[in-house]
C-alpha cells in the first residue's frame, strides 16, 4: 500500500481528535448551561483531558510498537467515540467526568498513532509528514466549530460527532500498519527516558504549551468582553492557524532543523504572549495559534530524528506526557490565577513562553554532539 495513504488516515483521525481540545471553547458555554453548573467545575473536565490523552500515550504507544497499530487503534476509536456519544445523553457531571475522561484515553492514543504513522514512514521528510497528519487537529475543529455554534446547546453536535467517530475510526484503525520492525533503529524507551537531554526538551515543551493551552481552554472567558463577531471569528481561525502552520513550519525544518526551526517558533509564542499582556487580542491570537500549533509536530518529529522511530510511538507518547502538566497549569491553575488577578495570569504565561526558550537553547549543545545531523541541531 502507498505510505501516503497512511498520511491521508492520519489527517481524518486527527481532524476528528481536535474536537476534544479545539472545539472546546465552543462546548465549554454550552456544557455549563446544559448541566447547571459552574465554569469551574466544566473547566475541570479540560484538565481530565489533558491528564488521560497524555497518560495513555505512553503504554498505548509501546503497545502499537510492539503489536502493531491496528487492533490498540480499533479500541481506542471506540473510546473516542464514547466521550461524545456517551455525554450527549448525560445529566449527571460525575459520569461526564468519567466518560469524558474515558474519551480522552481513546483520543491520546488515536493521537500517538496518527503522527507515527508520519514518523516511522516518512524518515526523509519527517518534518511535513508530521505536520501534514497535524494540520487536521487544528482545521477539524475550525470546520465543525461553525456548526457546533449554531445548535445551541451541547447534545446534538456531541451526539452526531460520537456516531460519526464509531462509524468511521474503527474502519480506519483496521486499515493501519508501520513499517516493519527490522527496517527501521531506535533507542528504547528505557535508554531515551535516561538520556538527559530528553528531559531538557520535556521541560522546554512543557513551558511551551502552556500559552496554547491557556488560549484553548479559557479563551472563552479571556476575550468575554470582546464584541461577539470578533470572538467568533477568533474562535474560528484560532484551530486553523494551528492546523496550517504544522506543515508550513515542518517542511521549513526539514531544510534548516528542527531545532532553529522551534527556536523561532518560541520567540513567535513570546511575542504573542506580550500582547495578551497588552491585551491586544487578535495579534495574540493568531501570533500563538499559528506557532503554537505546530510546537507538538516539531517535538515529536525532533524525538523522532534524535532517538529513532523504531520506538517512537513509546517515545514520543512518553513525551507527550508534558501535556497533562501543561493542560494543567495552562487550565486549571491560570484559570484560578485569572480570579485573583488578570495581570498576574497574562504574564505567568509571557514568563513560561520565555522560559521555554531557555529551556531549548540548554539542549543545543548536548543535540548537537550526539546527532551531529542538521535535522538535529
Amino acid at each position: 500500500m502507498d505510505r501516503r495513504f497512511y498520511l491521508a488516515i492520519g489527517l481524518i483521525v486527527m481532524s476528528f481528535n481536535s474536537l476534544y481540545q479545539y472545539s472546546w471553547n465552543v462546548f465549554e458555554p454550552l456544557l455549563v448551561s446544559g448541566f447547571h453548573t459552574r465554569l469551574i467545575e466544566i473547566q475541570a473536565a479540560f484538565t481530565l483531558f489533558a491528564i488521560f490523552s497524555t497518560v495513555s500515550q505512553g503504554p498505548g504507544g509501546y503497545m502499537a510498537d510492539r503489536h502493531g497499530p491496528r487492533r490498540i487503534g480499533i479500541i481506542a476509536a471506540i473510546l473516542s467515540a464514547s466521550g461524545f456519544l456517551g455525554t450527549s445523553f448525560l445529566h449527571n457531571l460525575t459520569l461526564f467526568y468519567v466518560l469524558w475522561s474515558l474519551g480522552s484515553v481513546g483520543e491520546g492514543i488515536l493521537y500517538g498513532i496518527a503522527t507515527n504513522l508520519a514518523v516511522k514512514w516518512f524518515v526523509g521528510s519527517r518534518g511535513i509528514a508530521v505536520g501534514t497528519i497535524s494540520l487536521g487537529f487544528g482545521v477539524g475543529a475550525s470546520v465543525a466549530n461553525v456548526f457546533i455554534v449554531r445548535f445551541g446547546e451541547f447534545r446534538t453536535p456531541m451526539l452526531i460527532i460520537g456516531l460519526l467517530e464509531i462509524i468511521i475510526l474503527p474502519i480506519l484503525m483496521s486499515l493501519t500498519r508501520y513499517p516493519e520492525q527490522s527496517t527501521i533503529s531506535g533507542r528504547t524507551p528505557f535508554a531515551t527516558i535516561t538520556n538527559g537531554r530528553y528531559w531538557i526538551l520535556y521541560v522546554s515543551f512543557v513551558l511551551g504549551s502552556i500559552p496554547l493551552i491557556v488560549i484553548a481552554s479559557s479563551f472563552g472567558f479571556i476575550g468575554k468582553s470582546l464584541p461577539l463577531y470578533e470572538f467568533t471569528i477568533l474562535i474560528s481561525i484560532f484551530p486553523l492557524l494551528s492546523g496550517i502552520s504544522r506543515p508550513i513550519l515542518g517542511y521549513i525544518s526539514d531544510f534548516i532543523g528542527r531545532t532553529k526551526t522551534l527556536i523561532i517558533i518560541d520567540i513567535s509564542i513570546i511575542t504573542g504572549a506580550l500582547f495578551l499582556v497588552l491585551r491586544i487580542f487578535p495579534v495574540s491570537i493568531v501570533l500563538i495559534g499559528f506557532f503554537g500549533g505546530s510546537m507538538i509536530s516539531m517535538y515529536f518529529a525532533l524525538i523522532g530524528d534524535v532517538f529513532g522511530s523504531k520506538f517512537s510511538t513509546s517515545n514520543n507518547g512518553i513525551f507527550y506526557t508534558g501535556k497533562a502538566i501543561s493542560g494543567f497549569l495552562g487550565s486549571t491553575v491560570f484559570a484560578i490565577v485569572f480570579v485573583i488577578s488578570i495581570e498576574i495570569s497574562f504574564n505567568f504565561v509571557l514568563v513560561s513562553s520565555i522560559l521555554a526558550l531557555v529551556f531549548l537553547l540548554l539542549s543545543v549543545p548536548r543535540q548537537s554532539r550526539d546527532t551531529g545531523n542538521a535535522n538535529g541541531s
